[in-house]
């Protein structure tokens, strides 16, 4: 077996291993070491296995610099799983090893891996490990059919929907040319829920990127975009990176039609697994979840480091950040988000 940094030529046998494997997320795809590099100038380190010419394991990681401070090795920044594919517990082991003699050799003081799996560090590596439990992702197992999904929904949902449909809201998917649509209703919210918001730049690099392996989805009310989101697919699994609707028009429910929209095309497109993304147990967005039928799969996000770390900001600090970044004027907030938010690996 061999490890190696794969570089562009194995895109293809990169994607290809990613795209037909069962339990890898959209986010493994080369495109988004692309999008990552294009839009933010992080460094990408691609681990690829391959044994006789072939692909049998990869962990992608990017080289993540903040200013003043350490840089850190993640299985990736900006979503919620990166995560280490393989064929066997030996190939995972040996691209868990060559991950941290990477770490070491690029200065880096962490090595951090977003996991589904509950056991990834079975060996002792003489680092400090902390595990961040608490989140999981909500999935759920599509059906050959939006027919047969249809009638597997309550009564109660399936009326949520048609409500949206008599709301006057339309439906449409949308190309990189409706990317002013699109960020007029995302940037607007991320404001508003005082989190700084991804650039302009970012989007449409992850858009141009995944191509075919893209759709983003648009709800309007009348003329006005009120919804909007984007999903990533491989051939078993559809991922819902970000989607954002106008708060003052939630009482027409345009997340409704968003989310039907984008499960009726995944399962009518025979995607095995939809997942609707990080939440928290017993929350309002785990709860809107939830009522789709998705069940919840913990996430574990590791961090292997070479010294014990401090305890991260309290929640109290992110409150009563995030309450005065809601504040800012929406242009304000859309360039100072766009700076900062190449620094925050969430």
């Amino acid at each position: 077996m061999n490890i190696k940094i794969a570089s562009q030529e194995n895109k293809k046998s990169w994607d290809t291993y990613v795209t037909n494997h069962p339990d890898a997320a959209p986010y493994s795809l080369f495109a988004w070491r692309k999008a990552v590099e294009n839009a933010y100038q992080h460094k990408p380190y691609y681990l690829m296995a391959e044994e006789d010419g072939r692909v049998c394991g990869v962990l992608p990681l990017i080289n993540f610099s903040t200013p003043f401070r350490s840089k850190s090795l993640i299985s990736l920044p900006y979503c919620d799983i990166g995560d280490i594919i393989a064929d066997s517990p030996a190939i995972k082991a040996a691209l868990i090893e060559t991950a941290v003699s990477l770490t070491e050799n690029k200065k880096a003081t962490v090595l951090e891996i977003r996991s589904n799996q509950e056991r990834i560090f079975d060996f002792n590596l003489n680092r400090h490990l902390g595990t961040q439990t608490g989140k999981v992702r909500m999935l759920l197992a599509l059906p050959d059919s939006s027919a047969e999904l249809w009638d597997s929904f309550k009564s109660k949902l399936r009326s949520q929907i048609r409500k949206s449909e008599k709301n006057s809201l339309s439906f449409r998917w949308g190309t990189i040319t409706d990317l002013s649509d699109f960020y007029q209703i995302f940037s607007r919210n991320m404001r508003d829920l005082g989190s700084p918001v991804h650039s302009k730049k970012w989007i449409k690099s992850v858009v141009n990127e995944y191509g075919n392996n893209c759709r983003m989805g648009l709800v309007y009310k009348d003329k006005q975009p009120v919804g909007c989101g984007i999903i990533l697919f491989t051939n078993h699994t559809v991922s819902v990176p970000w989607a954002s609707t106008l708060r003052e028009f939630n009482r027409f429910s345009p997340n409704m039609m968003l989310y039907w929209n984008f499960l009726k095309y995944s399962a009518d497109n025979q995607k095995k697994v939809f997942d609707f993304g990080r939440s928290t147990p017993n929350e309002g967005t785990w709860r809107f979840k939830k009522q789709w039928g998705a069940k919840p799969e913990p996430l574990y996000w590791y961090r292997l480091s070479s010294t014990r770390e401090a305890p991260q900001n309290s929640s109290t600090n992110r409150k009563a950040l995030a309450g005065l970044w809601s504040k800012l004027p929406l242009p304000l907030a859309n360039i100072l988000g766009s700076i900062a938010r190449k620094y925050i690996s969430l």
